[in-house]
């Protein structure tokens, strides 16, 4: 990034920004439970995805960090130790591996940080969360029953289901706030920033593929369990009210994706840029 070095006390206050705009991005979304029975409906990630980019690793992965925390405390009334212990650590890594990825801003790299950050953060939360919250923390009686395929089969499907649900605000509203921001405060932005979200356009193909190529995996995800003995293996672990809840997620978000990546590669989108 072609900035002066700041100084502590501007990266202590863009860190406290970042995590005070996730903390309410997530908390307005805090009521919406995934079909898995644990997790929410995040599309907030959008925040720390800027200021990744914006103001770097750190101000990213702690405000992320930060804000995930506060909001599932405000939401459970206390430090919420499933927070602690699984959001914090994922947030913090993923948003800080966005920051590093884009120190050398280009909008493939962009991408490319989108989607590992959100892979890589996601399997993160969702391992610790079931593992050590869930079995070793609390000793839920319910996850202390799943065998480990049955486990393996949960911790991939809350990371799914977080991917498909995040990957969309990440790649079409986080480039919006980007070149925003650029022409309203291009003195604040580092200039290989600068130059790529201004001068440059978003690349089509880039963008469509990144929105396609998982959808066209969560729909292929959702026939197999349907067309398999996945499916009764599923409804023997979770019921089959869970079972068909799973299924719906990888049709519906399978199609909305792969409608998303369509209607980029028809630029319909990306006008909005």
């Amino acid at each position: 990034m072609n900035l002066p070095k700041r100084s502590l006390s501007l990266n202590i206050a863009l860190t406290s920004i970042c995590a005070g705009l996730y903390a309410v991005g997530s908390f307005i979304t805090a009521t919406i439970p995934s079909p898995w029975g644990a997790g929410q409906f995040r599309p907030a990630v959008f925040i720390p995805s800027l200021f990744a980019v914006l103001a770097g690793p750190f101000p990213a992965g702690i405000g992320a960090a930060l804000g995930t925390l506060i909001a599932d405390s405000v939401k459970y009334g206390r430090i919420y130790e499933g927070s602690l212990l699984a959001a914090v650590p994922g947030n913090f890594l993923g948003f800080y591996l966005f920051g590093y990825i884009t120190k050398k801003f280009t909008w493939g790299r962009f991408v490319i940080a989108a989607n590992l950050t959100l892979t890589l953060a996601n399997f993160i939360v969702a391992v610790l969360y079931v593992t050590i919250f869930k079995i070793f923390y609390l000793a839920d009686p319910k996850y202390l029953a799943f065998s480990s395929q049955a486990l393996i089969v949960y911790i991939i499907g809350l990371t799914i289901w977080w991917f498909v649900t995040m990957l969309p605000f990440v790649l079409l509203v986080t480039p919006l706030l980007i070149r925003a921001t650029s022409s309203a405060f291009p003195s604040l932005v580092p200039e290989d920033v600068r130059t790529n979200s201004l001068k440059n356009e978003l690349p089509q193909r880039t963008f469509s593929l990144a929105l396609l190529i998982p959808g066209i995996i969560m729909v292929l995800t959702g026939l197999i369990i349907t067309l398999t003995p996945l499916r009764s293996q599923m409804i023997t672990f979770f019921k089959e009210p869970t079972t068909i809840l799973v299924e719906g997620m990888f049709y519906v978000s399978g199609v909305v994706l792969t409608v998303l990546g369509l209607l980029v590669r028809t630029r319909k989108i990306l006008k909005i840029f």
